[in-house]
């Protein structure tokens, strides 16, 4: 278990506050009982910013057959739908939210060439609102698999995630299972496979990003 590079600011931000905060009550002479509540908050919010940017180690099995989860959380659809920004046809749908207690990385399904990079600024509303994932802050990207099977995925923005950050660009050649990105306090991935997949999650299944597989080409 490693801590994650995107939560150095956020984590340094919450020490300083922490330090802050015991120093005034010090330098006041708080009474304790106001000192003990600072002592708790503090923890409280040491521990939830140490926990949510936990980075575990992950040891990833490459297999250009299979397509593994993008995220940690639980999988909320399962459906064949109408892709409209990239492939404007049919694909099935599967989408992964992300609670806040879950660890928030984004790892590559597939691996191979990034054919199609976009990023959409947009609203925040709640990741299970049905317009979310078209009009949410998201990003798109489409890697091209060995066997030349295009399989897109999209970070969405939820209502308490409001930053996005992703590593990928349009060519870059891309390892099945490396992170593509992160999203901060929640939010969702979708995956639009291409019709014919066997899909191999149920919903309300919890995975895990670069280990549980969705699928198979």
């Amino acid at each position: 278990m490693k801590f994650h590079k995107e939560g150095y600011t956020s984590l340094a931000i919450v020490v300083f506050v922490i330090f802050v905060a015991s120093a005034l009550a010090d330098y006041y002479d708080a009474p304790t009982a106001v000192k003990w509540i600072i002592y708790i908050v503090s923890a409280f919010l040491f521990i939830t910013i140490v926990q949510f940017f936990r980075s575990p180690i992950r040891h990833i099995t490459v297999d250009d057959g299979i397509i593994l989860c993008p995220a940690d959380g639980k999988v909320v659809v399962i459906e064949e739908t109408t892709e409209e920004e990239y492939f404007k046809d049919k694909r099935i749908q599967v989408s992964v939210f992300m609670s806040p207690i879950n660890v928030h990385s984004n790892r590559n399904p597939v691996g191979g060439i990034v054919k199609y990079f976009k990023y959409h600024p947009g609203k925040f509303l709640v990741a299970w609102h049905p317009k979310s994932s078209t009009e949410n802050e998201r990003t798109t990207t489409v890697v091209q698999a060995k066997n030349g099977q295009e399989v897109l995925f999209r970070q969405i923005a939820g209502a308490l995630a409001r930053r996005i950050v992703w590593y990928v660009k349009e060519n870059d050649a891309v390892i099945q299972g490396e992170e593509f990105g992160f999203i901060k306090f929640g939010s969702r991935v979708d995956v639009f496979l291409p019709l014919g997949t066997k899909i191999e999650v149920n919903l309300e299944d919890k995975v895990v990003g670069g280990k549980t597989i969705i699928g198979r080409f």
